[in-house]
């Protein structure tokens, strides 16, 4: 029987054994899972400013964890070996979840706080997310996203209470460039906002030449952020060509740093990234 995902707005229907469009997801037994449910393809103890996050916790490390997947589809994306692959085409192995609580645990003495599902999108992994964050939480130990927020809100908001801070990609701040992308703006700074509202929050705008590097679109973007709950800092993060879009430049420094002085006109806390 078809079933209808109801993780993303993507909210792709599926045959039985049918996966989804972020390689992840999947009718199996008339239900909708992830099927990368406690499939590791990284695992690495990062400092918590590599996610990157500035102000939360500042000096610490974090066991960052990846699968594979994501359900937007960036041309330039920069960890496309894992987010674009699926269970066939990358390399993985099991952790379940009191596997990586207690690897988290017992790194608390090297300066580990918790878990950060990174590297991949983790949101499409959503159920793995959940059991390990709620352990995590259980135990004392923080739970970081790094997501691109493309979620629906009634997940999201069942999923944040066991969240404790998040970094999300703004890609755009156009809905003609997020369609370029796959995605839609409006989700993303729904996500954003709810997210401000309950747990910490810091943004990454990823600088690509053509896409969003427009000075008057970062103006409206900073302006944005401003209005926040909780005062959410900025990263402002150069782009290198990568996956489909290898060629061309990188972004221009000059173009880093005259959009970061237009950011800081209206939020606090922004910091240049990839310089």
């Amino acid at each position: 029987m078809k079933q209808t995902c109801t993780i993303c707005p993507r909210r792709c229907v599926l045959e039985e054994g049918q996966t989804g469009y972020c390689r992840a997801r999947e009718n199996r037994g008339g239900k909708v899972v992830c099927g990368n449910y406690a499939r590791v393809t990284a695992l690495s103890l990062d400092p918590i400013e590599k996610k990157p996050l500035k102000r939360f916790f500042p000096g610490t490390r974090i066991l960052s964890v990846g699968s594979y997947g994501c359900n937007l589809s960036c041309p330039f994306c920069q960890n496309s070996d894992i987010s674009m692959a699926n269970e066939k085409t990358v390399d993985w192995r099991i952790a379940t979840p009191n596997d990586l609580v207690d690897q988290a645990e017992q790194l608390k003495g090297a300066g580990n706080i918790g878990i950060a599902f990174t590297y991949n999108e983790p949101l499409i992994g959503y159920e793995y997310v959940f059991d390990c964050a709620s352990l995590a939480k259980e135990r004392g130990l923080k739970t970081v996203l790094v997501t691109n927020g493309f979620i629906l809100p009634e997940p999201w908001l069942e999923l944040l209470p066991v969240i404790d801070a998040a970094n999300i990609d703004l890609k755009a701040f156009t809905e003609e460039g997020y369609r370029s992308l796959g995605g839609d703006l409006e989700t993303v700074k729904t996500a954003i906002a709810l997210a401000a509202e309950r747990i910490h929050v810091e943004v990454t705008s990823l600088i690509v030449p053509g896409l969003n590097d427009d000075e008057s679109e970062m103006r409206a973007e900073a302006k944005w952020l401003k209005a926040l709950p909780g005062g959410v800092a900025l990263h402002i993060s150069r782009y290198f060509p990568m996956y489909r879009q290898r060629e061309g430049a990188p972004t221009p420094l000059g173009t880093i740093d005259k959009l970061t002085e237009i950011a800081r006109q209206y939020v606090p806390n922004v910091y240049r990234g990839n310089c």
